[in-house]
């Protein structure tokens, strides 16, 4: 019995001294094995300035199975172009940033309360955030009232002021093609002749051959 101790203890030291050892920095450095270089991450809105960022959770109505469907949770924003001035509407997931709703905002679009909830509103779009064209029936669900409200409120402010957008253009428009039109109805004014009759001309030929000749016998003469 006597005789393990010692045995014991050694091994106590050899345990001791390995775990002493872990513990020492012996300042060699491992170079990594791949060197990873940074890469600019583009999220396709940075010709563009947010106009509203919200908190909330978006639904989508499933026709077929007569339902409402989550979209996901994340943040909702208006996002205006630069140049354009045109907005849309962008909403993605918090943790996976996937994109749950992608569409302009037009002049034809109403945002109104849903029924029977202060907090949560519903609008039809021609949403693209699946790829593709698709008409949907939204419904969001902000955390409180006034978030609902200043949502719809802007909503509706965008629409409008698309709505002014498209009728000063289509005034542009046509008052640029009426600016053409006058031109061109200028330009004929000044070009237009009065038609001789067949009458007229044989007497232009007839006055031209009397003059030609005359000049005969003096240049003869």
């Amino acid at each position: 019995m006597a005789g393990t101790e010692p045995e014991h203890e050694h091994r106590e030291e050899e345990e001791a001294a390995i775990a002493a050892g872990d513990d020492e920095d012996t300042g060699a450095q491992v170079a990594p094995i791949i060197k990873l270089e940074e890469v600019a991450v583009t999220t396709g809105e940075e010709d563009e300035d947010a106009i509203l960022d919200l908190k909330a959770k978006l639904y989508r109505f499933d026709k077929d199975g007569n339902q409402w469907k989550e979209r996901g949770a994340g943040s909702v924003k208006l996002l205006k172009h630069k140049e354009s001035g045109k907005v849309r509407l962008v909403m993605r997931q918090s943790k996976t940033l996937k994109i749950c709703a992608n569409h302009l905002v037009i002049p034809t679009m109403t945002v109104q309360e849903h029924s029977g909830n202060e907090k949560s509103c519903v609008w039809h779009a021609t949403d693209f955030s699946d790829g593709e064209l698709k008409e949907e029936l939204f419904c969001i669900r902000f955390a409180s009232i006034e978030n609902c409200k200043s949502f719809m409120k802007l909503f509706t402010q965008v629409a409008e002021s698309q709505k002014k957008k498209e009728e000063n253009k289509d005034a542009t428009s046509a008052a640029g093609l009426l600016e053409k039109l006058s031109v061109q109805e200028k330009t004929g004014e000044d070009k237009y002749e009065e038609p001789v009759t067949p009458a007229e001309k044989k007497s232009e030929l007839d006055s031209g051959a009397d003059v030609e000749e005359k000049r005969e016998p003096a240049a003869s003469s």
